[in-house]
């Protein structure tokens, strides 16, 4: 058995190594887990303790993996000449390819599309976006901080769509598709800036702007491996 002097992380770590040769065939189901279980050589409670969902909980952790190699390429590459679109495409992009197994992520779809775990696939997908946000250096505060991850989510879900099903050549198709879909954002945002620079438009929408300008974006908080957090008591 794996010695349960490691962390959670090496557990999950274990679970998810033992798990991705079944899941292409049985899903990210109970009969995957078990297997997983079997040939991580974890201890059944221990794995039932840190992963009480089973597989749903290792497809979670799956995706945020992936998450972290996507940031490690961005950290990798030079962005220094490329203009701000490139470098959200070049992050979708790193994000795509930093899948090994397409399935994996095919059968991931199918899990989270079920209503039980649709709330799970809509938070790995904000929390993919709102990390190619912070990478790249996104600093706003207000309602952008809210429309930007949106926007981005929804051209991020599409192209993973587009991407499992193309056959192309290196993926060539869904890197075209991609450029389409920014490009389209990029173009909304044009629009948005114009409206706010005609005098005729922009009242017609100050009443609706101010009422966002009161909307902020979450305070951001270190992560800790703590079970709490302390702050100086108020006088």
């Amino acid at each position: 058995m794996t010695q349960t002097t490691q962390t959670p992380r090496e557990v999950k770590d274990s679970l998810l190594a033992a798990i991705e040769p079944h899941v292409p065939f049985d899903g990210w189901t109970e009969a995957a887990f078990v297997a997983a279980v079997r040939d991580s050589g974890v201890a059944p409670a221990v794995a039932r303790g840190i992963c009480p969902r089973g597989a749903v909980d290792l497809a979670v952790h799956y995706h945020k993996k992936g998450d972290e190699e996507m940031l490690r390429r961005i950290r990798a590459a030079d962005m220094g000449e490329m203009k701000f679109r490139e470098k959200v495409a070049a992050a979708v992009r790193f994000r795509l390819e930093a899948v090994t197994d397409r399935e994996m992520v095919r059968r991931g779809a199918t899990l989270f599309a079920l209503p039980n775990y649709a709330a799970d696939g809509a938070r790995a997908v904000w929390d993919t976006v709102d990390a190619i946000w912070t990478a790249l250096g996104d600093s706003s505060d207000d309602i952008n901080w809210y429309t930007k991850r949106a926007t981005l989510g929804a051209v991020y879900s599409s192209t993973v769509l587009y991407w499992l099903g193309d056959d192309s050549p290196d993926y060539a198709r869904t890197w075209a598709f991609l450029d389409r879909r920014i490009e389209g954002v990029m173009q909304f945002e044009k629009f948005k800036a114009q409206v706010n620079k005609n005098p005729l438009l922009k009242p017609l929408f100050a009443g609706p702007s101010w009422a966002l300008s009161w909307v902020k974006a979450p305070t951001r908080v270190p992560e800790v491996d703590l079970p709490g957090s302390w702050s100086e008591p108020r006088n």
